[in-house]
This record gives C-alpha cells, structure tokens and sequence, in this order.
C-alpha cells in the first residue's frame, strides 16, 4: 500500500465533513498533515473557520429531531452497521493511523483500531438500555418516573495522540443517545477521524449526525465552544487548555466534560513481583511513545527494590527498538512532531542539572535522525517538587523514586494536581485494596498498568478533569434527567392549595 495512503486523492475536494459531505475549508489558512517518522508532509488542506463550525452546527442541529425521535433498536442497528463497516476497513485505519502519528503499525493494529471497533460495538448494545428510575408513587397521590432525553447539538475537541479512539470516544455515547455532534480534532492529525465520519454515513447514519471540523484551536475550537446552539462541549487535552475552554463554556452555561493531563504515579510495595513490575513500568511508560494521559510517569519504588528496579528498567529500556512505524518489528516510533520531541527534551535536559539520567535523554542519529524520535528515557534522583515529577511531559520518559513506608509511597502517589490513573504493584492484597482506596485517581490497576474496556469507565479526579468516556456511566454526559409527575387523585382542589389561598 502507498506509505501516503492516497490522502491527496481522497480528501482533495477538503478536509471538512459536514452534512454527510467534504468540502473544503474557509479560514484562509493551509495545514500540513506531516509524517513524523520522515519530517515530510503528505497533504495540505484548508483550515475550517468560523462559518464553517457554524454550517456544521446548523446541520446537527437540523439533523436532531429526527435522530434523537428514532427508537432505541434504530439507533443500535445503526451503530452495529457501523461497527461492521470499521471492521471492514480496519487496515485503511491501521495504516492512516500509523501514517499521521507515528504510531508503530502494532500499536495501531492491535490497541487502536479493534479498541475502536470494540467500543462501537458496545455503544450498539448500550443504545437500547437508557433507562431512567422505574415509576413509583413516592409522594402518595402522585406517580413519578424518570425520563432520559437527548440534550441536543455535542461540540466536542479531541487531542492528536489518539485520534482514532478520541473520536470514537466523543462520537459514540453523544449519537447512541440520540444526540448529533460536530467533533473538532486536532488539526495535525484529522486523517482517522474523517474517516470515522465517513464510514458512519455509509453505515446508514444519516447526514448531519456526525460532522467534523478541521481547523485552529482559537479560531475553529472556541468559536465551537462558544456556539450558542451547541448545548454541551467534551474537551479531552492539555489542563491548561481545558481551563480556556471551561472559560468558554460556562459564559453560555452549557454543560462540560473534560478530560485532561495526568501524571500517573506506579507504587511498587516491596513484596512485588519485581520482573512483573519492570515490565510493567516499561510498557506503561513508553506505550504510544509515552503520549498518553494515562501513561506510566512517576514510578515510587519501596526501597528494598529500588536498585534492582532501575537497573532492570534500564536495561530492559535499552533493548527496545526505534525505527520506521511500517516496520512490524518496530517497537517504538517517533513523537507526534518536532515541537513535541524538543518539548520533551527540554523536559530532561532541564533535569540533567538536579537529577541522573539513567538511561535515553537523547534522540537518535543516523537514519532515524529526520524524524521526531526520542530514546526511552530513564531519570533518577530528582526531587519530589521537581518540574520532571510534577509536570505532565507527554513522551517517553519514566521518573523513579524510592520510598519507605507505605504511608509515604500513598502520600507520594497523590502528590500532584492531577488524577486520572494509577497502579499499584503487590502480592498482598490488603495492601493493594488500600492503595486502591486511597490514590486519589479515576482509575487505579492492580499488577498491571494501561488495558482499559469498553464497559469501564475513563475520567478523573482534581486536575485531570471531570465526567467519564466509555461505559454506560458515559449518557450521565450526554443525557438530560426529566422527572415527570402524575397526579393520581383527579381532585380539583388539592390540599397544598390552602397554603397559597383559602382555608382547609
């Protein structure tokens, strides 16, 4: 297959999809959609602006009425066809996937694109159990139930490390609930979620249900935000942006989801299995080239085992191989871009001058020299209010701590403003279940750090945002909670009225 996979051909008439077709931006400004394994370009296309989120706004909102008045079961057989048409085209998926991100082709083909294919399915079953509380007289002359509704036209913005996932994240709950959506991705890697839109049209779904548009952050995204006609915003991203976008959002007082930073801690008791554990933190560390909010960053290891923790992360790091995504035996590729490379370097560069770097803290040369790669990255030694702890790096870059009672490993591990996920590492399992308890975090694995499900939910605590992707506990997002009351007496005159006027 072309290693440009046909993407001047396929998007040539425009990178936006709006009521159920592409056209072309109208910002005035050009993007370059860049192969970060090789630094080349291998399309350009034109940003969306403002009237374009506002054509597409206008078709969700003309697309709504009829979509949120389809039955359950219609919804979810659409969302089955649509599984079956991203299971029919996964390789398509795999292979743009890799081509914009850098992501090895393994990566892509065995976690993004069945994880996608997988939560699609689950959203086609989901669809049909929107419940609210059963009817019950609680008040004893009246008979209350809840009803569940569509909340109307969703703007969500999703970030480039998995573009893919990101979209079916927003895409999915919004549409099983009967809302329609226009998803804004970041516009350096659009290639995924276009074609997620399109492969939902040509399961059925009809047009204007789901639009994408593809442009700047401060002029596409916060014109989105702020649309007075798009009743929710799901933001997934950097903290800081977040907080711009809540900014946005509560001025309209619509409702909010974010999902933002992390900077997950792995707690390793001394009574772990540590050939477990240093595979874990590995794997943990460097999964997606380390861009991923969920991210083993911070590794708080009991002292007994700290020494020949670093050494086997070390040398476990060290085998690792670097090289071309396409490559099946690529084990790790290259950051999103150049600007995220250099950002991470300056990371432990910054370090060198309080901390040890163990191992990696540089990119490699050679062949691999153009694109933006960057080695595993070990550092130790830094302190626990150092920028390399605190701060969310988003690359390939693992800390290592020690600590000595499991007071402190549990203190450390909540030392940060964020709190989307965590692991802790023992065979014991009361100290496990503690850990679980007290780690203040959205999701907390036991002996393993990274697999998520489709029927679990994903969000955080503190600074990592709040509301949750996947799971049923998703439609708390994209739901509206009607509570309808019926009087059961027929009595014209009821007894509360003397409290207004009259006498008993």
């Amino acid at each position: 297959m072309d290693d440009r996979f046909q993407v001047q051909d396929r998007y040539a008439d425009g990178a936006q999809f709006i009521g159920g077709r592409l056209r072309p931006g109208t910002s005035g400004h050009t993007q370059d959609i860049v192969n970060p394994a090789t630094g080349e370009p291998v399309h350009s296309y034109e940003l969306a602006g403002a009237a374009d989120v506002d054509a597409a706004v206008a078709a969700a909102g003309a697309a709504f009425p009829a979509w949120a008045g389809a039955t359950p079961g219609e919804r979810s057989d659409a969302l089955h066809r649509f599984a079956s048409v991203l299971a029919g085209q996964a390789d398509d998926f795999a292979h743009a996937e890799s081509l914009q991100c850098g992501k090895p082709i393994r990566l892509s083909t065995e976690f993004d694109v069945p994880g996608t294919i997988d939560n699609t399915a689950f959203f086609a079953g989901a669809a049909r159990h929107l419940q609210g509380q059963s009817a019950g007289e609680y008040g004893g002359d009246h008979t209350s139930y809840v009803r569940r509704e569509a909340i109307g036209v969703v703007g969500s913005i999703a970030p480039w490390n998995y573009p893919l996932q990101m979209a079916a994240w927003k895409v999915l709950p919004a549409i099983a609930a009967g809302n329609t959506i226009v998803l804004k991705p970041a516009e350096i890697t659009p290639l995924t979620s276009l074609m997620f839109a399109e492969a939902a049209k040509e399961a059925g779904i009809p047009d204007g249900v789901v639009n994408v548009v593809n442009g700047a952050g401060r002029e596409a995204g916060e014109h989105l935000v702020g649309h007075p006609d798009v009743v929710m915003t799901s933001f997934t991203g950097s903290t800081p942006v977040g907080r711009r976008v809540a900014e946005i959002a509560t001025a309209t007082v619509k409702r909010l989801h974010l999902e933002l930073g992390g900077k997950a801690p792995f707690v390793v008791f001394d009574d772990a299995d540590l050939e477990a554990a240093v595979n874990g933190a590995v794997a943990g560390s460097l999964i997606n080239s380390g861009q991923d909010c969920t991210a083993a960053t911070r590794a708080y290891v009991q002292r007994p085992l700290y020494d020949a923790f670093v050494v086997g992360v070390a040398d476990l790091m060290a085998t690792v191989r670097l090289g071309d995504p396409f490559d099946p035996s690529t084990d790790l590729g290259p950051l999103v871009s150049h600007l995220q490379r250099d950002r991470v370097a300056g990371f432990v560069d910054r370090a060198r001058s309080y901390a040890t770097v163990v191992t990696g803290g540089e990119a490699p040369q050679g062949e691999l020299k153009s694109g933006a790669y960057y080695r595993p990255t070990l550092v130790a030694g830094a302190a626990q209010d150092s920028e390399i702890v605190q701060s969310e790096i988003f690359g390939p870059v693992l800390v290592v701590l020690p600590f000595d009672s499991d007071d402190e490993g549990i203190a450390l591990a909540n030392d940060t403003p964020y709190g989307l996920a965590a692991s802790a590492w023992s065979r014991d399992v009361f100290r496990a279940n503690r850990a679980t308890r007290e780690i203040k975090a959205g999701c907390v694995w036991v002996n393993d750090h990274i697999p998520i499900i489709s029927e679990m939910p994903h969000g955080g605590y503190k600074a990592s945002g709040f509301g949750k992707d996947m799971s049923v506990y998703s439609f708390e997002e994209y739901t509206q909670v009607k509570h309808v009351m019926y009087d059961n007496t027929a009595v014209v005159r009821k007894d509360w009225h003397r409290t207004i006027f009259g006498d008993r």
